[in-house]
């Protein structure tokens, strides 16, 4: 039996029971905006916060690296406990959305704090690092996991959610693009030569656009799947539940080690360019282009964005041939491969710089959907085989393993820079150089290439799954 989203149903009958809601593309648009605000963070974190700390906040790359380490770690605690209190929430708006609004101008406000540089000793800076960079991520967490979960429940059909996760992860891209294209050109003239003041007045904007985002999430989104009172079961039941999701346990182990790969890329990138390809010029068309540290590092980035941003829209056309497992492994692993190509290039070869990302980018862009939707069949795939939804805390504990991707990334980058001997505004030696290159190519390959491996173990196909979704929808209109 179908029947509209708006027609009225009996009120003790789940409407998840009777139809397959076809969302609006309205309500697909509102909802990856949220994505849109949550990416202008993540993508600050990725490429633009180490640097920030090495060379304008001023604190040494060891340090930096440690920090990453300590206030993540800290950060990746509270994504599970984040996704427990979102499960146990009831209010009127639903379980997931109010964190969405509630938060968003105090994570604005924790934005401009952590790239605020005060004039603090050298102990005071790392102290007030530790501080606002802790405020900053857990605030991050407080809206990242219940948007994440929100996309479990608002639809039940596992095919619209991979539909509603090609929105999104299109609409994370347009986060990603406007960090990469703007930043460094908003601090140069903001900041009237001033690094500091640049990237302080850069957040404060970034801050009010992702305040009217996750504000758009909130008023054009819906929570349809609601969680029946004996799906409700004990935390330490739910974790158990969790830790025996055999195809949740792959996807998180391979997760941890996609995000080291793209991150230690995208925090590798800044060093890069600034200072072993420093400023080139770019002969085209008749023409000469100069290309400053600034300009070539958020074209570098802007160019990669849009063939991720490719690559997620043709994801559509993928999955008509491939499973998701196989676009996720193959294309993690072909992206890992391609970035080895980043040693052996010299400063000159401008052209192939950007070559060699696009197509690195390209085919990072499937995986990036495919992943969350494989996070939601999970998430069904757990109701299915134990009986109880605990939607909130899979897409946490899914987050707590994309977070110690992050941390690692990070730390690894700051602790390996040190290693090979880098100094911050400086001219470097040839083994600080040497390190850089090694990080925009060999050390994050290695972990991308584990990361496609692992997940060809998945066992979720896409028929299983649509038998899943059909035995699902027949429990809970028994279950009334």
């Amino acid at each position: 039996m179908e029947a509209p989203l708006d027609q009225p149903l009996p009120a003790d009958v789940p409407r998840e029971a009777l139809v397959r809601p076809r969302l609006s593309f309205k309500e697909k648009v509102g909802y990856s905006l949220g994505d849109t605000a949550s990416n202008i963070y993540f993508q600050t974190f990725v490429v633009f916060l180490p640097i920030f700390y090495t060379d304008v906040f001023g604190i040494s790359a060891a340090a930096m690296g440690t920090m990453l380490l300590v206030t993540r770690i800290f950060d990746a605690v509270n994504d599970p406990l984040m996704g427990v209190i979102a499960d146990r929430t009831e209010t009127r708006w639903g379980k997931f959305r109010p964190y969405i609004a509630g938060l968003a101008v105090p994570l604005a406000i924790g934005g401009v704090l952590a790239f605020t540089t005060p004039d603090f000793s050298d102990t005071g800076l790392l102290v007030y690092a530790y501080l606002t960079y802790s405020l900053l991520v857990v605030l991050y967490t407080a809206v990242n996991v219940p948007y994440s979960a929100l996309m479990a429940v608002i639809t039940p059909n596992s095919m619209e959610r991979t539909e509603v996760s090609t929105y999104r992860f299109v609409a994370a891209f347009v986060g990603q693009f406007i960090i990469g294209a703007t930043a460094l050109v908003l601090v140069e003239r903001l900041g009237g030569g001033s690094e500091q003041q640049g990237w302080q007045y850069a957040m404060a904007l970034y801050g009010v656009l992702v305040v009217a985002l996750l504000f758009a999430t909130f008023f054009l989104t819906k929570e349809r799947v609601q969680t029946t009172k004996a799906q409700q079961g004990k935390i330490k039941e739910d974790l158990k539940d969790l830790l025996k999701n055999k195809p949740w346990v792959l996807i998180a182990i391979a997760t941890v080690f996609q995000l080291t790969f793209i991150v230690m890329r995208g925090s590798a990138t800044p060093y890069y360019f600034r200072y072993f390809v420093q400023d080139q010029q770019l002969a085209l068309f008749g023409s000469t282009i100069d290309l400053t540290y600034a300009v070539f590092t958020s074209s570098f980035i802007t160019l990669g964005t849009v063939a991720t941003l490719i690559g997620a829209v043709a994801t559509g056309l993928f999955t008509k041939k491939l499973s998701k497992k196989n676009i996720y492994a193959g294309f993690l692993t072909i992206s890992a491969v391609l970035s080895l190509l980043f040693y052996m290039l010299v400063p000159e070869n401008v052209l192939l710089i950007y070559a060699v990302n696009i197509l690195v980018s390209f085919f990072f862009g499937s995986v990036a959907v495919v992943q969350w939707a494989i996070y939601t069949d999970t998430a069904d795939y757990g109701e299915w085989k134990f009986g109880r939804r605990a939607t909130g805390l899979i897409m946490a504990a899914s987050l707590f393993a994309l977070k110690l991707g992050l941390t690692l990334g990070g730390a690894l980058v700051g602790w390996l820079l040190g290693a090979h001997g880098f100094e911050a505004q400086a001219a470097q030696t040839e083994e600080a150089l040497f390190g850089i290159r090694l990080l925009m190519s060999f050390y994050p390959a290695l972990f991308g290439i584990v990361g496609g491996a692992i997940i060809f173990f998945y066992p979720l196909t896409d028929k299983m799954m649509v038998t899943i979704e059909e035995d699902l929808t027949s429990r809970r209109g028994e279950a009334v």
